[in-house]
């Protein structure tokens, strides 16, 4: 259609100074002869489109014409600055000009309404070179190598090939194919020290397999269940999205956990505060493990 093909010249030329009629001619598979009549048409909108002969000539817009100047609502600017300002946060830096850019580019100024933070209300100084490390490693295809301190306590180095970062559950991932375990892993960006970013490149997309985070398959997880003290109300409301309420504030919760060491972790991350009341296995192992704390203290 030819709306379509006059907004598609327009933002063309604001990427590229000088566009030739044969170049849009080909690109659109119309006739030149289409391409001035657009030109034309375009001149009449009140868009400053200009055509100049000669070597290095072509079609082109004013240098002053700017994208506020094109066909955007309001509240298509505002859509669009917003979710920059978002997007900016991404760099885990205090960089902010290419949203000062944009926004003098559209000509709009107030657009602070929202703020998006992604670093910890906590000291560490080497977020965001991590971050900016591990990005550009996924955009250039390149290996990373680093130490990673596991779960059981061991700092083991790994090589992987990392394919996408990503947010969840207050804490950045990042998603990589690791040599070590011959498998695609999730590695928690806090617990990797000393990154480097190596020479070699590699080859690999994201497996189709993969299942989206927000679809996580709990059928080889367990059914847990745990009393929660109405004192810890701020971290239910925060982190458990299934519960009842009795009638004294307590709250009966239930959730789907890995493994009995992780029903056990979580629920001593209470304190006094947690009882677990489901499966039994965890139940009894918790006993152990607070037999075993309290032997620390006789």
């Amino acid at each position: 259609m030819q709306i379509n093909r006059l907004f598609e010249i327009v933002y063309i030329l604001l990427e590229r100074s000088t566009v030739t009629a044969k170049e849009l001619a080909t690109r659109f598979e119309v006739s030149q002869r289409t391409i001035y009549r657009d030109v034309e048409t375009l001149s009449q909108t009140g868009i400053p489109i200009y055509m100049s002969k000669g070597k290095g000539g072509g079609i082109s817009l004013l240098p002053e014409f700017v994208l506020n100047k094109a066909v955007l609502t309001e509240e298509e600017k505002r859509d669009i600055l917003s979710s920059m300002r978002a997007v900016s946060a991404l760099s885990l830096s205090a960089d902010s000009s290419a949203l000062q850019k944009l926004q003098s580019l559209l000509g709009k100024k107030n657009c602070d309404w929202i703020e998006v933070d992604f670093s910890s209300w906590g000291h560490f100084g080497n977020d965001a070179e991590t971050f900016e490390m591990i990005k550009t490693a996924i955009i250039e295809k390149r290996t990373l190598c680093f130490l990673y301190a596991s779960g059981k306590a061991e700092k083991l180095p790994r090589e992987v090939y990392p394919l996408k970062l990503l947010f969840k559950g207050a804490a950045w991932y990042v998603y990589a194919y690791c040599t070590l375990r011959e498998d695609y892993r999730f590695f928690k960006l806090r617990r990797i020290e000393s990154p480097v970013m190596l020479e070699s490149n590699f080859d690999l997309a994201i497996p189709e397999h993969v299942l989206e985070l927000e679809q996580t398959d709990t059928t080889h997880y367990l059914q847990t269940e745990m009393l929660i003290s109405a004192k810890m109300a701020f971290r239910v409301y925060d982190e458990i999205s299934r519960y009842k309420v009795k009638e004294n504030g307590d709250f009966i919760c239930e959730m789907f956990l890995p493994d009995i060491d992780t029903i056990c972790m979580y629920a001593s991350s209470f304190g006094e505060h947690a009882t677990i009341l489901a499966p039994q296995e965890a139940v009894d192992a918790m006993r152990r493990r607070l037999e075993e704390s309290l032997r620390n203290y006789l």
